[in-house]
């Protein structure tokens, strides 16, 4: 967050009206351009494929993993797209408001997003999910085994009717 903010100092302060900036803060802007992208590949860039990978419970994984993936390529695809009308339009101000973006998902990983180290996966849902302050009022009380073979239970029974 701070290069993108320092970037758009350095823009919003340098940036002439006719789109120009001086040598010496176009290399220094092209420099933490670079260092931004090599530092969020470090970070933040791998979580979209990783936090799906470990927090999706077993039995939901497959479909998780996909929307995550879709979700991921989708707005990876609206940012490509938009990003240089976006620079056209608001010049030093994108790098603020991507800024704030990253302000948004920082705070979200902190308060959201619980903490799975040395958490089995088949236990995911028991052990980090159900006793997360925030996620577990989405959470049913039901065993989905136990649903599973009343089901079955039930279906046995309807056809020995039969």
């Amino acid at each position: 967050m701070r290069m993108r903010g320092i970037i758009g100092i350095i823009l919003l302060v340098n940036l002439k009206p006719t789109g120009s900036i001086g040598q010496t803060n176009a290399v220094i802007v092209v420099l933490l351009v670079c260092m931004f992208v090599m530092c969020f590949a470090w970070s933040w860039g791998p979580l979209g494929w990783l936090i799906p990978s470990e927090t999706f419970p077993l039995e939901t994984r497959t479909a998780g993993f996909s929307f995550a993936v879709s979700a991921n390529m989708l707005f990876t695809f609206i940012i490509a797209q938009s990003f240089l009308s976006m620079l056209c339009k608001m010049q030093a101000g994108i790098f603020f408001f991507f800024a704030a973006w990253i302000l948004v998902a920082g705070v979200f990983a902190l308060y959201l997003m619980p903490e799975t180290k040395g958490v089995p996966v088949d236990d995911m849902v028991e052990r980090v999910w159900k006793q997360h302050w925030f996620w577990k009022s989405y959470m049913t009380e039901d065993d989905p085994d136990e649903d599973l073979k009343q089901r079955k239970l039930e279906m046995a029974a309807s056809t020995s009717r039969s």
